[in-house]
C-alpha cells in the first residue's frame, strides 16, 4: 500500500470524519458496518471522488440521452464504461440551491439558499464556520478542490477557501464574460485562492487546464475535485467568440443562439475528456468515482426533450437533470438505472464511502452505493421541492412539488394542483387529479408536513428597499 495512502487511512479512522454538526448534520456514534472486500480496483482505501458539475445543461444536451445535434463523445464514453441515470433531479431549479444542496447534503431551505445569490450581492450564502463536504473530507485526508462556479457567497468567511476547500480557481458569481471575466454588472471575477487574478484565455478552456493540474498536484494522495463548470450557462460564448458583443449591462449579456449553445457544450465535452484521459494517463481512473450532472434544467437555448419547461420552474425539464457515474470495477459498464436519485445523495455517497460507514443519518440524501454497484436495484425515495421569491427577487414563479414513486403532484401558486405518473408521462401532459383524489390528498399532505418542517423563507423587501 502506498504511503500516502497509509496515512489517509490513519487520519480518517482519526478523524472520525464525520465530526461537528451543521445545524442538525450528522449521525453521531454510528458503527460501520463491516469492510466487504470487492473486486475491480485497489480496495486499500475509499476512492478519489470527482464531482464534475454543467450550468443550465438541458436533460436532452447529451447524444446519450437523445440529442441529436450536439456531439458529446467524452461524456457518451463515460456512460458506457459505467451508469446512466434517467430519474436524476437537482437540489432546486436554479444555481445557488442545488450547489448549496450538494455541498452541505442538505435541502436547499435548511441552508437559507432558496434563490440564486445576486451579482456580487453581500450578507448571503452559506453559512460561516458551519462543516461542509469539503471540511469533512479533507479532515478525513482528503486534499480538496474546487475549479470553476463558487456562487455560494462573496463574503469573507463564505468563499471557498473557509469553506473547505484546498484550492479555488474560478468565479465565485454565478456567470462572467468567458473572455474577459467581468461579471454582469462589470466587476472583474476570476479567483485563485482568495485573491483576483488576471488570466487569458476561454473560461471553459482555463478551468480544464486547472483541473488537470490540480489530478497532477495529488496524484499519491485520494482528493475530492468539484470540477464546476460555467458552461453552458449565458452570455452564450463560444470559444471562437472573442470578438462577439456581449457587454456588461446590456441585453447582449443574454442574446445568443442554439449554435453558440452547442459550441459552448462541445468545448465542455471536450475538455472533461482530457480530465478523464489525464485520470488514465495517472493510473487514477480505477480508483476514482466520477459523476457528472448538471444544477438544474436547460436555459433558453437547451434542449430538455421529452421533458417540459425548463430552468426556474418545478415541472420535470426545471429539476431533472442527466446524470452519469463512472468506477471501472465497482460500477458495471453500459448500464441505465432508474434509480430516483437527487443531488443531495452524491454528498451521502461521497461521505459514506470516504469514512467506510453509512451515510450520516441526518443528511437529506441517501448512499447510492448500493445502486452504483448493481444498477437494477432502485430505493423507494420522496422527494420534494419548493420555489419561493426571495429577499430581493421578485420575479419568482412560486411552486412546490413532491415526487413519491412515480408520481408527482404540482402545486401552483394559486394552490391549484395536478398529478402525473412519471414512468409513464414524463412529459406531464397528462394530469391525474381528477381521477385521484385520494392520491393528491395523500401527496398533498406529504408535501404540506415537510414544508411546515422547513426553516420559513426570507421575507420580501419591496422594490427600492435596501
Amino acid at each position: 500500500m502506498p504511503l500516502a495512502r497509509r496515512a489517509f487511512l490513519k487520519r480518517a479512522a482519526a478523524a472520525g470524519l464525520l465530526a461537528g454538526p451543521l445545524a442538525r448534520i450528522v449521525s453521531a456514534g454510528r458503527e460501520p458496518a463491516p469492510a466487504k472486500p470487492a473486486d475491480g480496483p485497489a480496495q486499500d482505501a475509499p476512492p478519489n471522488l470527482l464531482f464534475i458539475l454543467a450550468d443550465d445543461l438541458g436533460y436532452g444536451d447529451v447524444g446519450c440521452y437523445g440529442c441529436p445535434d450536439i456531439r458529446t463523445p467524452h461524456l457518451d464514453r463515460l456512460a458506457a464504461d459505467g451508469v446512466r441515470f434517467t430519474d436524476a433531479y437537482a437540489g432546486g431549479a436554479v444555481c445557488s440551491p442545488t450547489r448549496a444542496a450538494f455541498v452541505t447534503g442538505l435541502y436547499p431551505p435548511r441552508t437559507g439558499l432558496e434563490n440564486a445569490i445576486y451579482y456580487q450581492q453581500k450578507g448571503t450564502g452559506l453559512p460561516v464556520g458551519e462543516p461542509t463536504l469539503a471540511t469533512r473530507l479533507r479532515k478525513a485526508g482528503y486534499a480538496t478542490g474546487l475549479v470553476g462556479k463558487w456562487h455560494l457567497g462573496y463574503d469573507d468567511g463564505r468563499r471557498p477557501m473557509q469553506q473547505g476547500f484546498d484550492h479555488f480557481f474560478g468565479l465565485l458569481g454565478g456567470n462572467h464574460h468567458y473572455f474577459t471575466h467581468v461579471d454582469r454588472i462589470g466587476v472583474h471575477d476570476l479567483w485563485r485562492g482568495d485573491k483576483p487574478v488576471t488570466q487569458p484565455g476561454y473560461t471553459t478552456d482555463l478551468l480544464t487546464e486547472d483541473a488537470v493540474a490540480f489530478l497532477r498536484r495529488h496524484r499519491e494522495e485520494p482528493f475530492f475535485l468539484f470540477l464546476s463548470h460555467a458552461a453552458p450557462h449565458f452570455p452564450w460564448q463560444g470559444p471562437d467568440d472573442a470578438d462577439r458583443l456581449v457587454e456588461p449591462k446590456h441585453k447582449s449579456w443574454q442574446t445568443g443562439d442554439r449554435e453558440t449553445y452547442v459550441a459552448m457544450v462541445e468545448r465542455m465535452d471536450h475538455g472533461i475528456g482530457r480530465v478523464l484521459d489525464e485520470l488514465q494517463r495517472l493510473g487514477l481512473a480505477r480508483r476514482t468515482l466520477v459523476v457528472f450532472t448538471s444544477d438544474n434544467g436547460g436555459h433558453t437555448h437547451s434542449r430538455n426533450a421529452p421533458l417540459r419547461d425548463g430552468k426556474a420552474t418545478l415541472w420535470e425539464g426545471g429539476i431533472r437533470v442527466p446524470c452519469i457515474a463512472r468506477w471501472p470495477g465497482v460500477i458495471p459498464p453500459g448500464r441505465v438505472s432508474r434509480q430516483v436519485t437527487i443531488t443531495m445523495d452524491w454528498t451521502a455517497t461521497f461521505l459514506a464511502l470516504a469514512g467506510r460507514r453509512g451515510a450520516p443519518a441526518d443528511l437529506d440524501g441517501i448512499d447510492l452505493t448500493a445502486a452504483l454497484k448493481d444498477p437494477e436495484k432502485r430505493t423507494p425515495r420522496t422527494l420534494f421541492w419548493r420555489r419561493v421569491k426571495g429577499p430581493h427577487r421578485l420575479n419568482v414563479r412560486e411552486q412546490r412539488a413532491v415526487r413519491d414513486g412515480r408520481w408527482k403532484l404540482l402545486v401552483e401558486p394559486d394552490g391549484s394542483t395536478m398529478v402525473f405518473d412519471l414512468e409513464e408521462d414524463p412529459a406531464e401532459s397528462r394530469d391525474r387529479a381528477g381521477e385521484r383524489p385520494d392520491l393528491v390528498r395523500r401527496l398533498r399532505d406529504r408535501l404540506d408536513r415537510w414544508n411546515q418542517r422547513m426553516p420559513a423563507p426570507e421575507p420580501v423587501k419591496p422594490k427600492g428597499s435596501a
